[in-house]
């Protein structure tokens, strides 16, 4: 089981993160939903150990994970200026030699010789997808991987990361886009105002749907009364 235990992230007198507890399942794959500025990046950098104060948050059976141990995928990626796609890549090539990048280029229909520059938006996130997957870890933190994706390959990265999960990894992903973390996650969190405030596993994902839908339909009832 990894865990993390009271977590609270401040920037300044602005606290984000205020006491988050969460227990995350081995061989799983764990959404993180929330509206904007819920905290989720801040959540996964910590979790990452991108904040001191926040060092040794997430452990596995009580032993601090380490950065060698996880697979990060930030929500935005950026990259050197004219550098090609095989360019990037041949930075993770040097961390493991036996990931044929060959074969998953072609499955995400990256041309690797082209300079990145000229990459569509959905291009970069699938370079960077196949960067990350590369590193072969066992514990994988994905922040908003499906933006900017088209539906084919986001249909894709949910099938690649079920398999991932049956082959032994533990996997973290957030979205603004309920429906598809609906479809590959075993269970959904939810983050409001810095705290975990609901968890629903797959079975209840349709009483999820319904309450998110009821309290926007309140939200809105006042203001689209035409």
């Amino acid at each position: 089981m990894f865990t993390i235990s009271n977590l609270s992230v401040s920037y300044g007198r602005k606290s984000v993160l205020r006491n988050l507890s969460l227990e995350i399942p081995e061989q799983s794959i764990t959404g993180i939903a929330g509206y904007n500025g819920a905290g989720k990046t801040t959540l996964l950098n910590a979790m990452y150990g991108l904040f001191r104060c926040a060092k040794d948050c997430l452990k596995h059976n009580g032993t601090p994970v380490t950065m060698k141990e996880i697979a990060f995928l930030e929500a935005e990626t950026y990259f050197y200026s004219g550098i090609t796609g095989r360019d990037w890549l041949s930075f993770f090539m040097r961390k493991n030699r036996k990931f044929d990048y060959e074969k998953w280029s072609s499955l995400f229909s990256l041309p690797l010789d082209e300079a990145v520059a000229d990459y569509s938006l959905g291009m970069k996130k699938k370079l960077a997808l196949l960067a990350v997957l590369s590193l072969d870890r066992k514990f994988i933190i994905l922040d908003e991987p499906f933006n900017s994706l088209d539906l084919e390959s986001v249909t894709m990265l949910e099938i690649i990361l079920k398999r991932l999960a049956e082959k032994g990894r533990t996997i973290i992903v957030t979205s603004h886009m309920i429906e598809v973390l609906m479809s590959c996650c075993d269970s959904i969190c939810i983050l409001r105002d810095g705290s975990i405030t609901g968890r629903y596993p797959k079975e209840q994902f349709g009483s999820l749907s319904d309450s998110i839908r009821e309290e926007v339909s309140a939200r809105c009832g006042g203001i689209l009364d035409f």
